[in-house]
């Protein structure tokens, strides 16, 4: 029997192999880009507001923390969605503060001048997914009386 198994070998690795640098995993279209994924509490409710040419788009801030409850320190992301008019930006929109997601998006570095003439650099993130892990608690005038999930 271990020799069958061993003469098999070489067609499972190769198959593994094939596996692994197929896309199984995304249906989008390959591309080189820097990805970011964030667990945190949104620090206010996500806004609405319009760019510079005139289009709508969310913007909202994650506060993700990290280390010891002695020494923990938190990062804070700003997070661009441009999410056409509809039910899934009504909800996006109606996320109270403290609301723990779970955000995917594409990261870039955008660079400017500010008015004393220094270049500045921040780190643009631009949401491709987000998933609400927990709501915030509400207290007893909850209808249910315990902490909303989704």
């Amino acid at each position: 029997m271990s020799a069958f198994l061993a003469s098999l070998r070489p067609g499972l690795r190769a198959s593994s192999t094939a596996a692994l640098s197929a896309r199984s995993f995304s249906n989008s279209a390959a591309h080189n880009a820097a990805k970011i994924m964030i667990t945190g509490r949104l620090a206010a409710e996500p806004e609405l507001v319009a760019t510079s040419s005139g289009k709508e788009m969310l913007r909202y801030a994650v506060g993700s923390t990290y280390g010891s409850r002695e020494n923990r320190t938190i990062n804070w992301f700003r997070v661009n969605s441009f999410v056409n008019e509809g039910p899934q930006r009504d909800y996006l929109l109606g996320l109270p503060k403290g609301t723990l997601v779970f955000v995917e998006g594409d990261a870039s570095m955008r660079q400017w001048e500010d008015n004393e003439g220094r270049r500045q650099s921040t780190l643009s993130i631009l949401q491709r997914s987000i998933e609400v892990l927990k709501r915030p608690y509400t207290g007893p005038d909850n209808e249910s009386g315990e902490s909303q999930q989704e």
